[in-house]
């Protein structure tokens, strides 16, 4: 009887339940290692390189249409000489070095022009920057002068001073100014009060505020202004040598314009253009490595 009980009891217990399996391991995905200083190197490149091929699609593309008007003549070829045209223009006046001396007494101009406007800009900058009595006085003054262009200058100025060089200099330093005092003041009125502060709590003397926060501060700004100051220097200096000048790189379009071979203008414009944009990027390329200290993204 204990014998049948046995296999009764045994035959309706429930079978012991099976071990539960173990649980995986929850997945957990890889760290990523930084890339390589190489292949951030080769983006980069690349990156630069897919800009530059960009930057010259729409000049490339005037080029072909410049080139296929002047073969099939739909404008004159005295009106819109070819593209080989001015080439050989640009040469030639490059070989006879009639191009390179003209350049020499433009560059002479800008820089000396561009050196007294800058100097005064930021003179002018900073004191309407750093004091509220002398931008009241002297900002509303500056503000409607500026509003004047450079060729609204040009006859009172060839009244005083004649049309010499210091007609052109003093033209020069006028389109450089505005934007260099602008910038300077504005750079230095947007200095973060935290930063000023901070420079109070240390008992900063004024001199130490101005040297260790606020002009490196205003740097970029400061800078902003050169840049465009210097732009703005070059393309009156253009400006000046086609109204009142006898020698330089403007000189040159007007004698083109003047003998009817548009082939000199265009070659001259072609050069004026290059240099312009060559120099922007001077200045930009000095601005990064000026402003290397700074944080990406700030």
């Amino acid at each position: 009887m204990p014998a049948v009980l046995n296999l009764v009891l045994t035959a309706t217990s429930p079978a012991p339940a099976a071990p539960l399996p173990e649980l995986a391991q929850t997945h957990q995905p890889a760290r990523k290692e930084p890339p390589a200083v190489g292949a951030v190197a080769w983006q980069g490149l690349r990156s630069w390189a897919a800009d530059w091929l960009l930057a010259w699609v729409v000049p490339l593309l005037l080029l072909a249409l410049w080139s296929v008007c002047s073969h099939y003549e739909w404008i004159a070829l005295q009106v819109l000489p070819s593209p080989l045209q001015v080439w050989t223009t640009l040469v030639d006046l490059t070989r006879s070095g009639e191009l390179l001396d003209n350049l020499q007494i433009s560059a002479v101009r800008v820089l000396y022009g561009f050196g007294i406007g800058a100097s005064v800009g930021l003179a002018l900058g900073v004191g309407l920057g750093l004091s509220r009595s002398f931008n009241a006085y002297v900002f509303p003054l500056f503000k409607a002068i500026s509003q004047v262009p450079v060729i609204g200058w040009l006859p009172l100025l060839m009244l005083l001073v004649g049309i010499d060089e210091a007609l052109k200099f003093l033209l020069i330093a006028k389109a450089a100014l505005v934007p260099v005092a602008v910038n300077t003041c504005q750079g230095i009125q947007g200095v973060a009060n935290a930063h000023v502060e901070v420079a109070k709590v240390f008992r900063f003397t004024r001199w130490q505020l101005l040297s260790k926060v606020v002009f490196p501060a205003a740097t970029a700004q400061i800078w902003n202004g050169l840049r465009y100051g210097f732009t703005h220097a070059w393309l009156a200096l253009v400006v000046v040598e086609l109204l009142a000048s006898s020698e330089g790189i403007g000189f040159m379009i007007v004698y083109g314009r003047q003998l009817f071979q548009l082939d000199i203008v265009l070659a001259a414009v072609v050069v004026v253009g290059v240099l312009g944009y060559l120099i922007d990027k001077l200045l930009g390329a000095a601005e990064s490595h000026l402003l290397r200290w700074r944080k990406p993204g700030l």
